[in-house]
Parts: structure tokens; sequence; C-alpha cells
């Protein structure tokens, strides 16, 4: 406890020890023991009487003298610390030469850490001994632990490695969120709410105003990234970014490439939208990366092949494809749609750029002064938009009056140009299953049900990717009196959702999540079948046998008690359709 005062030249318990060991007058070698190592003030000798009248032990009274001047010098480390004088860091270096012998005795340890703290270079020996020990690692502030960090990448790694992994259970766990709703999702929180969790917090804390931190943390996403193809950690580069900004941490923000250009799309993601001042400069920054700096681009591709950025890019594509179609134009002749399309495509194709680190847009021709996919322009587009004209032309016919109406029905396949590239183009995959997600909140049971059948074979298996049925899962909600239909139930079930749950789990928990809200809605004989279908098998986990169980409750208690009626909520959701003039080739229903 009292190691480190013989160095100081302060005696300890072991000199008092040998003093009473080899004295002849105890009570006199105390007194002369306490005059030598007590308060060294004249005047307080003649007080301390008064303090054993009081029944004061002498103990406590030394002890809070001590804590006192304890304060009075951390303080004063502080304010030495934040001065402006020359020699500031001098002085603490001293005090930490006399102070650090004494830095296991628990009194003593916070103002050494204290000083510590509050030198922007700590000398090399005494982080050494702090880092070897690890009691005293423990309990030193963030400061000591960077300097220590930026030489030791696997010790910081350590520290870092658990928030990495929090961070990707909490965004899973959003995706199964017990919350199934359109207004409330895994998009609603906006950038600056997100930026405040606990993970990015704690390592905006760590990293400071220390670049060679920065960089590393990076360099730990751009791993995890690459060998876990898990796109949250592209959240997270771009969090980590915008919480240093929101900061003010120039020493870093200065020196990322990618400041500006995540800076003005977070402002996008946050209007759930890209307009066509903040398209222009973000095409800037793009075509801005200098010939030499092409790595640049890794970065970028990360940061746009986040799932916020992402879902930001292809609203804005619908809502640019409604004006088109309001315009009577083509999508080839849209510079913001083209600019739109090809920052899908960087983010989409982050991975392979990051893996095979050659630095250039993925497979590209140049139309309209952009670098996209031709092919995706000029087919898969066109054969969306057929798609939307059946389904424009068979509502309008709806609407005649009996003796005009034709004998059309509702089509019930596809172009083969769709279908072909959902399944083969990531970025043709991505807006076909944004375009279901609308026609979904468009409340079109007859479009829907054409369509959902085609997402069982897609790109990479992307239509049972986590986002996306969560999405979906919600968005159902709005048609939730179809599913008193065995057609539409045997589209969304037996057509879609059931075709692969038994080999993909998160399916399974995604349709299990979607039944406890909607199931007092399905028809009952459906109800009954997808029960037996969905029971979990033994080796299940945990999540899947707890929806399940409470799924059973839940119908248990349905047959007990009938189910309170249910309000629609009314929706503002940012994406508001664009009615058509009627013309001979225009459709005349919002896309």
């Amino acid at each position: 406890m009292f190691a480190g005062l013989p160095e100081l030249g302060i005696s300890n318990g072991e000199d008092l020890k040998e003093t009473l060991t080899n004295c002849t007058e105890p009570l006199k070698a105390i007194d002369q023991f306490q005059m030598e190592n007590g308060i060294l003030l004249p005047t307080l000798q003649s007080a301390l009487p008064f303090l054993d009248l009081h029944g004061t032990p002498r103990l406590e009274f030394h002890q809070s003298v001590f804590d006192e001047l304890r304060e009075k010098l951390m303080e004063r480390v502080a304010i030495i610390a934040e001065g402006k004088e020359e020699d500031r860091y001098r002085k603490l270096e001293e005090l930490l030469e006399k102070s650090f012998p004494l830095v296991k005795m628990p009194s003593i340890q916070p103002v050494v850490m204290q000083v510590l703290k509050h030198l922007p270079k700590v000398p090399e020996k005494k982080l050494k001994m702090v880092m070897a020990d690890k009691e005293l690692y423990k309990v030193c502030a963030v400061e000591v632990k960077r300097q220590i960090w930026q030489d030791n990448q696997a010790l910081f790694g350590d520290e870092v490695s658990p928030l990495l992994k929090q961070y990707i259970v909490e965004k899973e766990a959003a995706l199964f969120s017990s919350d199934l709703s359109i207004l409330h999702n895994f998009f609603s929180p906006s950038p600056k709410t997100r930026r405040q969790g606990e993970v990015v917090l704690k390592l905006t804390q760590m990293i400071g105003k220390n670049v060679k931190l920065y960089d590393m943390v990076l360099q730990f996403l751009r791993t995890l990234f690459l060998r876990t193809r898990n796109v949250h950690y592209c959240t997270l580069r771009a969090e980590l970014l915008m919480s240093l900004h929101d900061l003010d941490i120039s020493e870093i923000c200065s020196v990322d490439p990618c400041h500006k250009f995540t800076w003005c799309l977070d402002a996008c993601i946050r209007e759930k939208f890209v307009d066509g001042k903040r398209a222009r400069e973000l095409q800037g920054f793009l075509d801005g990366v200098k010939k030499g700096q092409e790595q640049v681009l890794g970065d970028l591709s990360m940061i746009l092949c986040d799932p916020f950025a992402c879902n930001t890019l292809v609203l804005s594509i619908m809502r640019n494809l409604q004006e088109l179609l309001s315009q009577d134009a083509l999508p080839r002749d849209s510079p913001d749609l083209m600019l739109l399309l090809r920052m899908l495509s960087l983010g989409q194709g982050a991975w392979d750029m990051i893996d095979s680190q050659v630095f250039k847009e993925p497979r590209m021709v140049r139309t309209v002064c952009h670098l996209i996919d031709l092919e995706v322009v000029t087919r898969f587009l066109p054969a969306m938009m057929s798609v939307v004209v059946d389904d424009h032309t068979f509502t309008v016919e709806q609407k005649l009056p009996s003796e005009e109406k034709s004998s059309l029905s509702y089509p019930t396949t596809l172009p083969d140009a769709f279908n072909r590239y959902l399944q083969e183009n990531r970025v043709a995959c991505e807006m076909g299953l944004y375009y279901v997600l609308h026609i979904a909140k468009l409340r079109n049971k007859n479009a829907l049900q054409r369509l959902l059948p085609a997402l069982v074979e897609t790109y990479n298996d992307m239509a049972f990717g986590d986002i996306f049925l969560h999405l979906l899962t919600g968005h159902l909600t709005l048609l939730s009196d179809e599913f008193g239909s065995e057609e539409f139930c045997s589209v969304v079930f037996d057509g879609f959702l059931l075709t692969s749950f038994s080999s993909k789990e998160n399916v399974h928990r995604h349709t299990l999540r979607m039944l406890l809200h909607l199931h007092h809605k399905v028809l009952p004989s459906c109800m009954e079948t997808l029960m037996k279908t969905l029971e979990p098998p033994k080796q299940s986990s945990e999540p899947v046998k707890e929806l399940f169980t409470q799924l059973t409750e839940k119908l248990e208690a349905q047959k007990k008690s009938p189910p309170p009626l249910e309000e629609t909520p009314s929706l503002d959701l940012g994406l508001h359709p664009v009615t058509v003039p009627t013309t001979a080739s225009t459709p005349t229903t919002p896309l």
C-alpha cells in the first residue's frame, strides 16, 4: 500500500516498525516519528491537542487535510495544463517524476493519473509501465490510452472489437424488432439520432483527434466488411466520420478525403431524397477523384454501400422515374437519374472493389455524360415501365362504364427482361425490390400478386435479405385485410416466403414476426396450415422458437376473446405519387 515512499525519502510502516523494534522508549519514538512525518506546520502542533480533547483521531484529521490538498493539487494540474506558459508541460513532467513512484498508492494514484492525462506526450518509459500493469491500464484516462494504442494496434483492436460486435448485434436486432410498421422502421431514425448511439459515441471518444487511431478503425471496418460482407460496417464508417464532424474535429475531417461527400450525402439521407443541387455536388466529388488517388473510390463506395444511403438513392430513383413518366421522357435523358444509378452501382460494387483492390467504377459505359451500366437503362427500366403501364391500363379499364369495358384481364406474367435482370444485375434487382415496396405502399394487390413470385430468384438472394424482408413485412400491414383471401395468402406465403424459410432461418423469423401482427387477419384455414408448416425444428435458434411460442399464445388468446378493431394509420411517406395526364401512350395512375 505504501510502495514508493522510500524512493521519495518518506518514511513508511516498515521504518516505524524498525524504529519501535530498536528503541528503548517507544512513546518518545512515536512522538519523534509523528513530528518528523506529520504536517510540517509549526503553528499546528499547539492546535492538535484540542482535537484530542474533542475525541477526533489524528488519522481522521490528517486524512481530511490530505484529501483537501489532493483535490487542490489536481485542480492546479488542470490549470497548468490549460494555461499558456511555455514551460507548462515541463512542470507537469517534473511533477510526474516526483509522483509516479506512488502510482500504486490508491490515495495518490488520482494525482498521477491527472498528470498523465494532461501530458500531450507521456514519456515512453512511463507508458510502457502503465501498459504492462493491467490495473493501472484499466484506470488511466482515455487520453493516456490513445498514446498507448497508437503504437499497439493489437491492443487497440482488443478494445474496439467488442464495440464493433455490439454495433452489429444492435443493427440486426433492429431489423428483427417486434415493431412492424411502415411509419416506424429500420430507416426511421435520423442520422443525428443514430450517431448518438453508445457504440458511435464510445468510438468517437476513443479516437479523439488522433488521426492514426481513426485510420486503424477504418482499417478494422474494411477488413470486417470484406470478411463478413455485412453492410452495417459501411453504416458505421459513415456514422463515425459524421460524429467527428459534429464535434468539429478538424484534425481528422480535414484529412479524410470522403468528408465533404459524406457530409452532403448525410443531408440527403436526412431528407430521404437527393435533390438536383446536391446531386450535382455529389457528382463533383466523384468526378474530382484525381489520378493516383483512385483508392478513395474504395471508401466512397463503402459509404454508398451503407443501407441508409442505398435506401435514399433508390427512393430518389423511384421519385425521379415518376417525374419522367409525367413528362413522357426517357430515363436515359435524365442526368440526375443517371447520377443516382451511378452512385447506386458504385455502392453495390463496394465489396468487389475493396476485395480486388481495383479502384475503378464497375463495368461502365458513358451515357449522357455519366458512367452507368447501359443495359440497366436501356433494357431493365423499359421492362419495369412496361409493368407499370400494364397496371395503369388495367386500372383505367376498371374505371370505365361497364358498356365500354373490354374483356381485359390483369396480366399474370412479367417481361422476360424484368425477370432476367432481377436475377443477374444487382442494381436492377435493388430497384425491382423497391418497386415492389412502392406497389405495397399503394396497396396495389394485383401488382403485388404479380410481382412477389418473381422475387423467389433474385441476384444473390437479395429478396431474402433482412433489410428487404424487414421493409416488406412492414409494408404488408397496409394490405392486412387482403390476408382474408386464400389467393393473396397463397401468393405471399406459398409463392414467396415459404419457398426458402426452411433453408434460411431469417426468413422463418420475419414470417413469424409478420404473423404476430396479422394473424387475426389471415384466413383461418391458411393460418392453421401455416402453424403446422412454421413449427420450428429442434435445431432452430431460440429467437425462432420464442416467436413461434408467442404466436401460439396469441392464437389461443384470440380464441377466447375477439381482437379489437384496428385503425389504419394515415401515411405521409415522403414519396408523393405523381398523377399523369391520360393519353393514348401515357399511364393514368402513379408509379
